[in-house]
């Protein structure tokens, strides 16, 4: 394990993962970094990276539902995109999940700590690959997809503390609040699966909060009511 606390929660979790250096220049608005050379968790150097691809092809990420307190959740437009989702982005080595996660908050929606409370999270990993022509077979580590924790927000501030255009490449140009199970049918179909996993761990904990008639049960397909298979 490299020497950062921070980076235990990967490496722990993928032994030999492979690792990008950090010095690396990044491209513009969230592109790959140009490789100056890459290292494994275990190999006895250290390294400062930032971003993670494991033996697999799979990023480390964090997705966030920020729910308000009538069940309604977070949904956002991509820039110069048709498409919707929740935010979300990878997770850097310098980072623990839960920080990661207010980063991207932060960096997504305008949104501080203060504004959020923390309800629940799934536990370990779940993925999604993607699809074919989205992956970049020149690269030299290929991303085949996405590894994610997801996290339950409960939003306590107003709406005007969401500013989407907070970074020189907001992720999104337009949001709104829609019912909690409303992305299973409207998220880009890769993602469904993913999706379906995440709002059915987290559910429960939206539950307590809205109540059953916000957060109804929801039959996912072949998996039962309210239920998901864990990855």
């Amino acid at each position: 394990m490299l020497c950062s606390n921070r980076l235990s929660y990967i490496a722990n979790a993928e032994p030999g993962i492979i690792l990008i250096l950090a010095g690396a220049v990044n491209s513009p608005c969230g592109g790959l970094p140009k490789l100056r050379g890459t290292g494994t968790v275990g190999a006895g150097k250290f390294f400062e990276v930032r971003i993670v691809i494991d033996p697999d092809g799979f990023r480390p990420n964090v997705g966030i539902v920020l729910m308000h307190d009538d069940g309604r959740v977070f949904w956002a437009r991509r820039v110069r995109r048709d498409g919707w989702q929740f935010p979300q982005g990878g997770i850097n080595t310098d980072e623990t999940p839960l920080e990661a996660m207010y980063r991207e908050l932060r960096e997504e929606t305008g949104l501080l700590p203060a504004h959020v409370d923390v309800l629940g999270a799934t536990p370990g990993w779940l993925r999604y690959r993607l699809p074919p022509h989205a992956i970049r077979h020149r690269d030299k580590l290929v991303c085949i997809g996405q590894k994610q924790v997801w996290y339950l927000l409960r939003f306590r501030g107003l709406e005007g503390d969401v500013q989407l255009d907070g970074t020189d490449c907001p992720e999104f140009d337009h949001w709104r609040w829609v019912d909690f199970w409303y992305p299973l049918q409207h998220v880009v179909t890769f993602k469904r699966s993913v999706y379906a996993r995440a709002l059915a761990h987290l559910a429960p904990h939206a539950r307590a909060v809205a109540g059953a008639l916000a957060v109804p049960e929801y039959a996912l397909p072949g998996r039962g009511i309210g239920q998901a298979r864990q990855r």
